[in-house]
């Protein structure tokens, strides 16, 4: 079967073939993604583990974030293997699908510790529309800059793709989910760049954003304002809002070189690191500390693998829309680290952001593997093609 694809840079027409699904796949797979996705997902696990034999803890969590991986695995396999450029025609309709289930969560999600973010799937196990929602913004983003008629240095398209990003970020930010809500713009701002957007005009926004940022502080809920002020002054409340921070911390530097051995840290076996965020928010603090310093390279390794591929995915891109897709994905990757990782260590405020591949949650997990898959299909067809 023969599709021509339109070059937009070009304007010139060139044959590509649809793929022979899984045995053309597997002869041109991106191992720089695929080493660093397993190698994360493993030490998950084992970490996951770990921190299920913490005091009170649940020493068979770790075959739930099991059942999560080889859902996303299998997904990642599928759309592998299917050409990426489908989501050009089923852009529109993710997004859609995305507002709708953050709508929908807003009036008959599970009310959990002063939020609905959640779908409850027959008293089981949970789903999080923002997780799913992010990747949504960034297929319809990338459908977008790469229509013909979008031109990215006139401000009345530019507001309309920032609309685009808007929507879903007051659904969220109304759960009430500031981290998941504030990662939207990185992800709009990164695509914006690539694009092509003028340098006056970034600097402008940047500015904006200088002023906003500070002038918000009074708009944020009581919970949020104390995480702020904990940040800038740890022993504003040690012993409750300041808890996590100043236990992530003592595990971190506690790790020393080369750590205190596996699955012999004290702080989250111990409890310090309370039990509900030792294997998501902060199972980075756990990794450090049974690994010390030598063990989180490794980790940090890792990812900036991961995310070169994304950027050496979207170097290689054939197609705008592969190529945005590819920045957003990596974008994603990036500020969902760097946050979380900073908040272990105090560079950054705690925000309940999630580790990718590494930290248990289900949501994020799938819908992780989800753009990985998309990725992978962008580097399989640009090998073919």
């Amino acid at each position: 079967m023969k599709i021509t694809v339109i070059n937009k840079e070009t304007r010139t027409r060139r044959p590509a073939t649809t793929g022979s699904g899984f045995r053309n796949a597997l002869r041109h797979l991106d191992y720089l993604q695929l080493a660093p996705m397993l190698c994360l997902l493993v030490i998950g696990l084992f970490y996951i583990y770990s921190t299920g034999h913490q005091v009170g803890g649940k020493p068979d969590i770790w075959k739930k974030q099991i059942f999560f991986i080889s859902i996303g695995f299998a997904i990642w396999a599928v759309l592998a293997s299917i050409d990426y450029r489908i989501w050009k025609q089923w852009a529109l309709v993710v997004y859609l699908a995305g507002v709708v289930s953050l709508a929908l969560v807003l009036c008959f999600g599970e009310y959990r510790w002063g939020a609905r973010r959640w779908f409850s799937i027959f008293h089981m196990f949970s789903v999080q529309p923002s997780e799913f929602a992010k990747l949504a913004v960034v297929v319809i983003s990338a459908w977008v800059l790469s229509l013909r008629g979008f031109k990215i240095n006139d401000l009345r398209h530019v507001a309309g793709f920032l609309a685009i990003t808007l929507v879903p970020f007051v659904l969220v930010l109304v759960e009430p989910d500031l981290g998941s809500s504030m990662i939207l713009w990185p992800i709009a701002g990164a695509l914006l760049f690539a694009a092509g957007l003028k340098w006056k005009w970034i600097l402008i926004a940047v500015v904006a954003l200088l002023i906003l940022i500070p002038a918000s502080y009074p708009f944020l809920n009581g919970y949020q304002k104390e995480r702020v002020l904990v940040f800038l002054d740890p022993s504003r409340s040690p012993n409750n809002k300041g808890w996590n921070s100043r236990q992530s911390e003592l595990a971190v530097g506690s790790g020393g070189l080369f750590g205190k051995g596996l699955f012999q840290s004290t702080q989250s076996t111990l409890g310090f690191i309370p039990k509900t965020v030792a294997n998501s928010d902060f199972i980075f603090s756990v990794i450090a500390e049974e690994n010390g310093f030598v063990g989180s390279l490794v980790v940090l390794g890792c990812y900036l693998l991961l995310i070169a591929s994304t950027m050496r995915t979207a170097a290689i891109a054939r197609d705008s829309f592969g190529r945005y897709l590819a920045v957003g994905t990596g974008t994603l990757l990036f500020v969902h680290s760097f946050v979380n990782i900073g908040m272990t260590v105090r560079l950054m405020p705690v925000t309940g952001l999630p580790l990718p591949l590494v930290s248990l949650g289900g949501s994020f997990i799938v819908s992780t593997m989800i753009s990985l898959g998309i990725l992978q299909s962008i580097h399989i067809r640009d090998s073919v093609e």
